[in-house]
């Protein structure tokens, strides 16, 4: 885990030059800058439409804002993207050059209507609304970003899932050429995550496409992610290229890669503690300031429903996010 003073430091300040430069590398990574949040005005970014930057921010959904929020820069240059870099502080940097426009998403498996889109077609097709949520990461550092994006639930409706469908599992790319950590056989690229359909349909699961109003850049997962906000932060897929509607259990990354560290469910439990650190206490990005871990990451009253076939305080061990 990076010490406050680290990310705080020197080096910090030297990555935020990457995190935001990033905006111009190759394939157009910008950013669509909002005065909601005191930012440079909007710009026009290659391969981005007028007409889906114009989208921009969408309309903040008031109960979904969670409070006090990151700043920008410290949610920019603190990030987990293993394929790039396995430092977090180098994220931005390593992700300089990714090419991630133009971009489909497949969605397959059990479903009636099976089909790749454009992710500027799914934004004219949903259009975006705007939600602060609280981000949980197992390492026990934390954020609140405001997402910019629409329900998952309205994707996967599309494609109708069949009445087989109890799983969803989600692909990121793979384009070793590109991502200097896909070149290793240390890890089962490309990476996969997986939900209930349950989980996957209810309300606060949310697929992203910016974040404080502006184009997801590429540290963020650009340029299309899953925001999963009472699980730990590894749950969230980035960089998402194909969705599967599948009838058993998928494997995961990390519960392949570490399986004694990384439970399938993983929603945020202050008195299940990591192998190697406690659960109890989170630090803050940006402050360093440490508060209490909340269960389920504070969205008990939303998402208790799902788990009641059990018990909402059972205990399951998570992985690293």
């Amino acid at each position: 885990m990076t010490a406050p003073e680290v990310y705080r430091g020197r080096r910090r300040f030297l990555k935020l030059g990457a995190a935001t430069g990033c905006a111009l590398a190759a394939g157009g990574v910008g950013w669509v800058a909002h005065r909601r949040y005191g930012l440079p005005g909007a710009a026009t970014l290659p391969n981005v439409p007028a007409d889906v930057l114009a989208r921009f921010p969408g309309e903040r959904a008031a109960r979904f804002d969670a409070r006090p929020l990151t700043s920008r820069d410290a949610a920019a240059s603190h990030n987990n993207f293993f394929e790039m870099s396995e430092d977090k502080d180098d994220v931005a940097e390593r992700a300089r050059g990714f090419v991630h426009r133009p971009w489909t998403i497949e969605i397959a498996g059990e479903c009636h209507a099976p089909r790749t889109f454009d992710v500027w077609e799914l934004v004219r097709r949903f259009g975006l609304e705007e939600r602060v949520y609280r981000h949980r990461c197992v390492e026990a550092w934390a954020m609140a970003v405001p997402w910019n994006g629409f329900p998952l639930a309205s994707l996967l409706s599309l494609a109708g899932p069949t009445s087989h469908a109890r799983y969803v599992r989600f692909v990121s790319f793979h384009a070793p050429e590109q991502a200097p950590n896909q070149r290793s056989a240390s890890f089962p690229w490309p990476y996969h995550e997986g939900l209930r359909i349950d989980e996957a349909m209810h309300e606060l699961a949310f697929v992203a496409v910016g974040v404080y109003g502006e184009v997801l850049p590429v540290q963020h997962g650009a340029p299309i992610r899953l925001v999963v906000p009472w699980k730990y932060g590894y749950k969230s897929a980035k960089s998402i290229a194909r969705i599967e509607l599948v009838r058993e259990r998928p494997r995961t990354f990390w519960s392949t890669v570490v399986p004694s560290e990384y439970d399938f469910e993983s929603n945020v439990d202050p008195l299940v503690p990591h192998p190697r650190w406690s659960q109890a206490t989170e630090r803050m990005l940006g402050t360093g300031e440490l508060r209490p871990t909340q269960l389920m990451n504070g969205y008990v009253e939303e998402v208790a429903a799902l788990y009641r076939s059990g018990s909402v305080s059972e205990r399951r061990r998570g992985g690293r996010g």
